[in-house]
C-alpha cells in the first residue's frame, strides 16, 4: 500500500475501483476493527462496502491531486459513526417502544383492575356487615379463616361458606358487567 495520489488510480478516464479496493480492503478493515466500536462481522462488512461505494459515487468529485489513504480513512472513519449513531439510536427507539408497549399494558391493566375494584366496592356497599367484614379481613388485610371465626365469633366454617358465597356473587356481577373470570 502506497501513498499514491487519486489520479493514479485513474485508467482510461475512468476510475479504476477495482484496484483500490484490492490494495485498500485490507486497511479499511483494520481501521474498522481497530475503531472503539464493537461492530459485528455483517455491519464491518456493510461500513467496508459503503467505504468503496461512497469513493465511487464521488469519482467525478475527487481532487486527483491529494493522496488517497488518508481520503479512504477519513471516509471509513465517517462511516463508522454514522454506523455507531445508527445503532445508538435503533436501540433507544427499541428501548422507548419496549417502555412504550409496558407503559401502555400497565395502563390497560391498572384501568381494568380500578374497574373491577370499583365493582367490588359497590358489592360489598350491599352487603350485610359482617360478610363485608369477612370479605375485608380475608382479601385485603390477609387474615386467615381461623383468626376472622375468632374476632367474630363464628364458625371456621361458616366463614369458609360466607366466602365462598361472596366470590360467586362478585363473579357474577363482574361477568355481568364484562369481566370474565380467570383463575390464576
Amino acid at each position: 500500500m502506497s501513498n499514491k495520489k487519486i489520479r493514479e488510480y485513474i485508467f482510461e478516464g475512468k476510475l479504476d475501483i477495482a484496484s483500490i479496493i484490492k490494495e485498500f480492503a485490507g486497511y479499511v478493515f483494520v481501521i474498522i476493527k481497530n475503531s472503539k466500536y464493537n461492530f459485528n462481522d455483517e455491519d464491518i462488512e456493510e461500513i467496508a462496502s459503503d467505504v468503496f461505494l461512497v469513493i465511487w459515487q464521488n469519482r467525478n468529485k475527487l481532487d486527483m491531486n491529494k493522496e488517497i489513504k488518508p481520503y479512504i480513512a477519513g471516509i471509513t472513519k465517517n462511516l463508522i459513526l454514522k454506523k455507531q449513531r445508527y445503532i445508538t439510536n435503533q436501540n433507544i427507539n427499541i428501548e422507548m417502544l419496549e417502555r412504550t408497549i409496558h407503559d401502555n399494558i400497565d395502563v390497560y391493566y391498572t384501568t381494568e383492575e380500578k374497574e373491577k375494584t370499583t365493582i367490588i366496592m359497590e358489592e360489598l356497599e350491599k352487603m350485610k356487615d359482617e360478610d363485608k367484614r369477612i370479605f375485608i379481613s380475608y382479601y385485603y388485610l390477609s387474615k386467615k379463616i381461623k383468626d376472622i371465626s375468632k374476632e367474630l365469633n363464628i364458625s371456621e366454617i361458616k366463614v369458609k361458606s360466607r366466602l365462598s358465597r361472596i366470590r360467586k356473587k362478585l363473579k357474577k356481577e363482574l361477568e355481568k358487567r364484562g369481566y370474565g373470570y380467570e383463575r390464576k
